[in-house]
């Protein structure tokens, strides 16, 4: 293990540490205290592997292997990093610490509280820089726990009904990802033993070599799994409830990171292992992210309550990560992984926005609030006026690059001019495009319903500006949205080679092409 490995496995080791330091400290001022200083320390590291890494080298980077069980067959400690692995492991320390800070209102038993954040920080990271599937797996059910008794917890008067939703949504994900995993191996070990693998760089390209049929079959448990985790529609119906539920800090870690875990593995595994079911379900696979975005657009007409709004808001995006991956264009898959970070940024700049104004006025309902709150609180006023602009797309922020970028890789890829699916394909896109202006819709109507109007006399001695530590948050969270919609280059440079890859390996499969332009070959 060289130095540079070593950085990866001490970010690894700081949550978990600090899981089990921080129930040990003698008073839950302490706990808070501590809980600060390792998510400051982890983003500091992951700021050092940063400045450590390799750019425009889509290999694995920072790697250690060290085997644990050798037979009956082979399971490692396998941990490294890539360009689309870092820029998660960003995200996560960054948003972390934002929720972690944004914890104050946390009064009660806040030493197992910041203990299970930090829990639930360790499986994260460790899905982000498994290398190894089992390891993988078991990274990626472990969040359950934490997640689930934060919910339950320290929730609101539902919580245990969320709680439990939530756990057997994402235990029923995990449920059909292990029959997944299990064919996989078993179908390899089938047509080559020697070939058989935990290991995930060498399943990238043993997998590919699968029947289509086996493809499929496998690849279908994944995908199930992922997007249970994303939501897409159908299996959505868990986030809203959790997310009214939940505590402000952590619907910023859910919507900020948990759901990236589904979107993470859709192009990691199932686009990285199984290319022939891209190649055969792309135009379902876009279909189904147009009815995300409109789905979630029209919901969030409808709701009152400002968490349900955002819930639903999170949907919505999420269909573009759909409509990205499945479109066959590397344009578009890379629009898909830059949504991601984009919307992990904004998602938990809105939630935490929610919960300053749950703070003062204590309801979420838009009808009980009534407006007129911009008079007492200016600041938090501009927060909320950005992070909408942010949501809905303008120029110039990070939201507009991510779904720009997806539309146009889409409607230029090869699939949109194709004989076969060319009709089916642009007819979902330009409704997924009347999935943005709904957008504009439900949160310009959001903010004048909270902001706008008379000042109503019952929040006169309720209501304050932003705090410091809010002014922080907020702070932070708005720079990061404007540095990578100004500057995208920055988030694009990292991942990009990745993302070309495993596009490539799709297309490859494929009986279509891109000319060097990037634009549609027209004898498809």
């Amino acid at each position: 293990m060289n130095d540079s490995a070593l950085y990866l496995n001490i970010l690894l080791l700081l949550p978990l540490i600090a899981t089990i330091l921080i129930p040990l400290v003698p008073n839950e001022k302490s706990a808070r205290g501590m809980a600060i200083g390792f998510s400051l320390a982890m983003f500091v590291v992951s700021l050092i592997i940063l400045g450590q890494f390799h750019f425009g080298n889509a290999s694995m980077q920072f790697v250690t292997y060290q085997p644990w069980v050798s037979t009956p067959v082979s399971i490692a400690y396998h941990v490294g990093l890539d360009g689309l692995s870092l820029s998660m492991v960003l995200l996560t320390t960054f948003v972390t610490l934002m929720s972690v800070l944004a914890s104050y209102s946390i009064t009660k038993r806040c030493k197992l509280y910041y203990s299970l954040v930090m829990l639930l920080t360790f499986s994260v990271l460790g899905v982000f820089v498994s290398q190894n599937l089992v390891q993988f797996f078991v990274m990626y059910e472990l969040e359950l726990v934490p997640m689930y008794f934060l919910i339950a917890i320290w929730g609101g008067p539902r919580r245990g009904y969320a709680a439990m939703k939530f756990l057997l949504y994402t235990f029923f994900g995990g449920v059909i990802m292990l029959a997944g995993l299990l064919y996989t191996y078993s179908e390899l070990m089938a047509i080559d033993p020697s070939a058989a693998s935990f290991n995930m760089s060498v399943l990238a390209s043993s997998a590919n070599n699968l029947p289509v049929s086996s493809q499929s079959i496998a690849c279908l448990c994944f995908f199930l799994a992922f997007i249970i985790k994303l939501p897409s529609v159908p299996f959505h119906t868990w986030l809203p409830d959790a997310h009214v539920e939940a505590p402000t800090p952590i619907s910023m870690i859910l919507a900020g990171l948990l759901l990236k875990m589904g979107s993470y593995g859709l192009v990691r595994i199932c686009m990285g292992f199984f290319p022939a079911f891209f190649v055969e379900y792309g135009p379902q696979i876009v279909a189904l992210g147009a009815i995300n975005i409109l789905w979630g657009a029209i919901a969030c007409l409808v709701q009152q309550d400002m968490k349900r709004i955002i819930a639903f808001s999170s949907v919505s995006h999420m269909g573009f990560i759909l409509l990205g991956i499945g479109s066959l264009s590397n344009t578009a898959v890379n629009g898909a992984i830059f949504q991601m970070l984009s919307h992990g940024f904004i998602s938990a700049m809105l939630f935490f926005l929610v919960g300053c104004v749950y703070e003062r006025t204590h309801t979420r309902l838009l009808p009980e609030i009534g407006g007129g709150l911009a008079f007492k609180m200016p600041i938090l006023f501009y927060f909320w006026m950005f992070a909408t602009m942010a949501n809905l797309g303008l120029p110039a922020l990070s939201g507009f690059v991510g779904e720009v970028t997806i539309f146009y890789g889409t409607i230029t890829s090869p699939m949109a001019y194709s004989a076969l699916h060319g009709d089916w394909t642009r007819s979902w896109i330009y409704l997924a495009a009347l999935g943005v202006v709904l957008t504009a819709g439900y949160m310009l109507w959001l903010l004048k319903r909270l902001f706008y109007g008379p000042e109503q006399p019952k929040w006169k001695d309720h209501l304050y500006d932003a705090t410091v530590t809010e002014r922080l948050v907020g702070a932070c969270l708005a720079i990061s949205i404007l540095a990578f919609g100004v500057y995208p280059i920055w988030l694009t440079n990292l991942y990009g080679s990745v993302g070309d890859r495993i596009t490539a390996s799709v297309i490859s499969r494929s009986h279509v092409s891109l000319n060097t332009s990037g634009t549609p070959n027209k004898d498809l």
